[in-house]
């Protein structure tokens, strides 16, 4: 099937900035998501309650929120009472389509060409269902070009409506169509599988691999061998003997992968965007990626010129525009999946797709490693610490600190023990340290962080000693500048000695009255008296 959603992923917030907005608990909820507009600044996402949120610019009322207003904060639309989504696509207005479980079709945004089905060209505000033409029939996935929809039935019908100015609904005609109507000609009688849009072209793949595409072909994007619009669908002839089972589009070219892995590549180049080493546009299929392993998936989307492929190990090619670059032969990358090359290469960075996310029980080694931390079930080691027991596996402790690999060798009595006392550092502090071994992140206050600072000069552990460092500067106030300042000395961290001695002399009056400057060691205190004079600290 066209764009099938064959790989789930993680909705990382670096990768999608929009989803920075989301909580990590709100995060978690969601099963599908689409990040679309013209820079990226639309989202909408459903949970696995099946409940439909927003959040963006809302350019158009693309939201569906009822107004125009823009929002950081996601926002809930109702429509969908339960049912599931099985398919989203957005256009350059943006407008949207939507397809339930029940095949019912919703749409909404921007509809000057009635790119909504509505039979009007008024903004829709809210999603509205769209019924004309589409009585008894369920929808089960849906398209859009730049200002143009289509929907594909679960009889393998397609109707297309919206913007006609070449040709891309397929009626014969340029007039716009404000109705679903059926693509007939060459399709008639056909059962269609898969449906994909360019910005002013359509295509629909048959049952039986053949590909047919109509509107715009100015670039060459409907693959027929001429750069003719065509109102009508017309069967790409050249692919005959190929059985295409994926097919997707970019803002100009078209990307087919074939049942046994081959890609092939038609249309507009200018970017390099077909991936054939040169920018010359190709108005009939040329296969590519021919010296690579079986291509089990390929990427586009109407609003870009980047393409994206994944091979059967795993691996993923990118080429086209990049980032403003053109590539002009597949990139091989170090992402895992295409829509990665999306979020972090395309202009704008929107999903090619709606996207699956990850969420059964299967945890990466990082997040079972942080499950798995003071949990006594798998523990093999304990420490004692202030008549408190932290629980922890000898393995992870030797795999990540030197300190424990050298402790664990057999020549060490602590080898041999169950449960290894600890007394040269508080509770907190000690638990803090080997919870980061297992997380790589510290939670402490700046008191506490000082003692960890102690712990990871001790220890030789670097990182750790510039976390809790950082901790100090963003935790120092007046009233513990000192005491961060004397602690900076001690254990000769040379530039969270100096932090602290600045804002000690930027606020000396203040400081000279804690408690922390009266309790200061004395040769510490004549040392910060001399150094702050000589800068000019005692001037009148």
């Amino acid at each position: 099937y066209l764009k099938r959603q064959s790989d789930s992923c993680s909705l990382e917030r670096k990768a999608w900035p929009l989803f920075s907005l989301l909580s990590i608990e709100e995060l978690a909820t969601v099963r599908q998501a689409c990040i679309f507009g013209t820079s990226a600044n639309e989202a909408i996402y459903i949970t696995h309650e099946n409940e439909l949120f927003v959040l963006g610019f809302n350019c158009s009322s693309c939201l569906g929120t009822g107004d125009s207003l823009s929002t950081i904060v996601p926002k809930k639309l109702d429509f969908l009472r339960g049912k599931k989504v099985i398919s989203l696509s957005y256009g350059s207005g943006p407008h949207v389509l939507l397809a339930t479980d029940d095949g019912q079709l919703f749409a909404w945004g921007h509809n000057s060409y009635s790119q909504l089905g509505n039979g009007n060209t008024s903004q829709g505000v809210s999603p509205g269902l769209i019924t004309s033409n589409l009585q008894n029939k369920k929808v089960k996935e849906v398209a859009c070009g730049s200002h143009h929809s289509m929907a594909l039935t679960q009889d393998g019908e397609v109707f297309a409506w919206g913007y006609n100015n070449c040709g891309q609904i397929g009626s014969g005609s340029t007039a716009n169509q404000p109705y679903p109507r059926k693509v007939t000609g060459c399709l008639q009688g056909k059962t269609a599988v898969g449906i994909t849009c360019g910005q002013t072209s359509s295509i629909a793949l048959g049952d039986n691999g053949e590909v047919y595409g109509w509107g715009y072909n100015g670039n060459g994007q409907l693959g027929i061998g001429n750069n003719g619009n065509q109102l009508t669908p017309c069967r790409l002839t050249t692919l005959q003997g190929l059985c295409i089972q994926q097919i997707v589009s970019g803002y100009g070219h078209c990307l087919a992968l074939t049942d046994e892995g081959l890609l092939y590549a038609w249309g507009a180049n200018t970017y390099g965007q077909l991936g054939t080493g040169n920018k010359s546009n190709h108005l009939s299929p040329v296969q590519v990626m021919a010296d690579k392993e079986r291509i089990v998936e390929v990427a586009a989307c109407h609003s870009t010129h980047t393409s994206a492929a994944k091979t059967q190990s795993g691996q993923v090619y990118m080429w086209g525009q990049c980032r403003g670059q053109s590539i002009v032969m597949p990139h091989l990358t170090h992402f895992t999946s295409t829509d990665e090359v999306f979020a972090c290469f395309a202009t704008p960075s929107v999903m090619w797709r709606l996207m699956s996310m990850e969420h059964d029980d299967f945890l990466t080694i990082s997040e079972a490693l942080k499950k798995e931390f003071d949990n006594p079930e798998t523990a093999d080691l304990k420490f004692s610490v202030e008549g408190k027991y932290i629980h922890v596996h000898k393995a992870v402790l030797k795999i990540r600190c030197e300190h424990f690999r050298l402790m664990f060798r057999s020549q060490w009595t602590e080898d041999q023990q169950e449960v290894i006392e600890i007394g040269q550092f508080p509770y907190p502090v000690y638990r803090s340290f080997l919870q980061f071994l297992y997380m790589d992140d510290v939670d402490v206050s700046p008191e506490d962080a000082i003692g960890l600072l102690d712990l990871a000069t001790s220890y030789c552990e670097n990182r750790l000693k510039r976390l809790c460092q950082q901790i100090i500067k963003r935790g120092i106030t007046v009233e513990n500048a000192f005491t961060l300042l004397s602690a900076a000395i001690r254990y000769d961290a040379e530039d969270l000695e100096e932090f602290c001695f600045r804002f000690c002399v930027n606020h000396l009056t203040q400081v000279t009255q804690t408690g922390a400057y009266w309790q200061m060691d004395g040769a510490v205190l004549k040392e910060f008296i001399i150094r702050a004079s000589r800068c000019g600290a005692f001037k009148n």
